[in-house]
């Protein structure tokens, strides 16, 4: 099949998917959601997503229908885009505000130091092992999905760790953590 035949079934598809997410705009919009236009928008969407299957071959025309209906979604919510004017905000409100003045000693230095550092990696070790060791499936993947979780876990523990207030609560939490993740893993085992 060459290429030029592809582009009919193609602006078909694209014209379907428009019209169906146009639909299902047009319905939610307004404050009764239409079932009638809930069902045919959805309808349009499908049917321009199977029909391909026929005219471009079983991999070749979902593939491009997906890929045509997402762009042709995109161009209908994008096409009643606006720029509203920002509103006056106060000095104090703030969309990420700063962490708060908070007295500081060497003591609490150090202690948050090493619960953004060391300890959160331990508290991140422990859910990563405790994923691999208990969770069902494969060794493979269960450690791969262990190892990528650790540098988000990692990550989390460093930002709630820095932003806290309470450094105490932050110490018990992934103190906490660590002891019951590793608790957990070698008690299982990895099997």
């Amino acid at each position: 099949m060459d290429d030029s035949s592809a582009l009919l079934p193609a602006l078909l598809i694209a014209g379907a998917a428009g019209a169906g997410t146009w639909l299902l705009r047009r319905s939610w919009q307004g404050k009764d959601h239409k079932r009638g236009l809930v069902l045919a928008g959805w309808l349009l969407i499908v049917a321009a997503t199977v029909l391909p299957a026929w005219a471009l071959g079983a991999v070749r025309g979902p593939f491009i229908a997906l890929a045509l209906i997402s762009t042709a979604a995109l161009a209908v919510v994008a096409s009643n885009y606006s720029i509203r004017q920002a509103k006056a905000r106060s000095a104090r409100e703030s969309l990420a505000p700063e962490p708060s003045d908070r007295a500081t000693t060497r003591g609490r230095e150090t202690l948050r130091w090493l619960l953004a550092g060391p300890i959160g990696m331990i508290a991140a070790m422990g859910v990563g092992i405790a994923w691999a060791a208990l969770v069902p499936g494969e060794q493979q993947t269960r450690l791969v999905v262990g190892g990528l979780i650790v540098p988000v876990v990692w990550g989390g523990c460093m930002a709630w760790t820095l932003a806290d207030n309470r450094i105490l609560r932050a110490t018990a939490v992934l103190t906490g953590v660590a002891l019951v993740s590793f608790t957990a893993a070698i008690v299982k085992g990895f099997a």
